[in-house]
């Protein structure tokens, strides 16, 4: 195999990452904030000592700013990123309408401070998954109840009381199972009638587990669109009374009483304001996925441009359908 007499072409050898790096607040600010919604979700995604900080448009789902810190995020690396943000909406003469995040308190008292009493959403995803595992957690602590009054079944010829005590104890063993293999349908958005008979025949004899069935019913209810945050501030306080009735289930509901879910209600509001932070945790399972893939990530400078890299690539994908399409119809003539 003979060698080309000419160097070696380098165009294309190497990542972009550095010029995308500068490219990001440059002509891809402009084209991330063309047609800008007004609506942003902000979030942050840690990666060993490293933090990155990520801002994405809720409703066209453009990336527009990020930055990667060395150190755990506090108020004063928060208010500085939005600080740049407003900055770059003041030049293009655009407002920010409302803003959505996860339940961190990083958030509330920087997004005051920048931007002034604009709407801010905590993600609905995040408050009713607290709840979930709430609900599942008791559910747990059930069936590890049941197993403690198991009898022993002790050695020696079966007699009738051993006999009625091994079938008690398969009883329980069938019972647990059941809480352990159906234990989804404590927490599931909606049941068939099949499957609230199930629940029913399960939960027998458990009175606190139906009213833990409930009260996630009443939960799901809340943020149904039909209704104002005042109507369904009015119920969640209703909510809220009658679990302290309950002192075994208000054990384990102490999620219902966080403020983060009086905050998880105010896209009722508004039409346009997303109810969930599904925009930015979209990038950062990109991350993740490009963590588990591209070894040499590991560096601050590394994690920099490959994000930066990403986002280019975002930037990028019309022209690369399009030319996809021109491809395919050239050749099928």
């Amino acid at each position: 195999m003979c060698s080309s007499p000419l160097p070696r072409f380098r165009t294309g050898s190497r990542p972009g990452g550095k010029k995308a790096a500068g490219d990001v607040t440059g002509e891809y600010l402009n084209w991330s904030l063309a047609g800008f919604s007004g609506y942003i979700a902000a979030d942050e995604v840690y990666d060993g000592p490293f933090c990155v900080l990520s801002i994405v448009d809720n409703h066209t789902f453009k990336r527009m700013l990020y930055e990667v810190l060395d150190h755990d995020p506090t108020h004063e690396d928060i208010r500085a990123f939005f600080g740049r943000l407003k900055a770059a909406l003041d030049a293009r003469r655009l407002t920010l309408a409302g803003v959505t995040t996860d339940g961190s308190p990083l958030y509330p008292v920087p997004l005051v401070e920048v931007f002034g009493p604009v709407p801010h959403q905590v993600c609905q995803f995040h408050v009713i998954k607290e709840l979930t595992q709430a609900v599942v957690h008791a559910v747990a602590k059930v069936r590890k109840s049941l197993a403690a009054t198991m009898p022993a079944l002790g050695r020696g010829r079966p007699s009738k009381a051993k006999k009625r005590a091994a079938c008690r104890r398969k009883r329980i063993q069938e019972r647990i199972r059941d809480l352990f293999q159906r234990r989804h349908l404590f927490v599931q958005h909606g049941l068939t009638p099949a499957e609230k008979k199930v629940l029913l025949r399960i939960t027998r004899g458990l009175p606190h587990l139906r009213a833990l069935r409930e009260i996630m019913d009443a939960t799901y209810r809340l943020f149904d669109r039909r209704c104002r945050s005042e109507t369904a501030l009015t119920k969640l306080a209703k909510l809220r009374r009658r679990v302290r009735r309950f002192k075994r289930v208000g054990r384990t509901l102490t999620k219902l009483f966080s403020a983060n879910l009086e905050k998880a209600l105010t896209f009722l509001d508004d039409k346009l304001l997303p109810s969930t932070s599904n925009a930015v945790e979209r990038g950062n399972r990109r991350h993740r996925k490009m963590q588990k893939t591209v070894y040499r990530v590991r560096s601050h400078k590394h994690i920099t441009q490959r994000i930066a890299l990403d986002m280019q690539r975002d930037a990028q994908a019309a022209g690369r359908e399009d030319t996809t399409t021109t491809l395919h119809l050239a050749r099928t003539g």
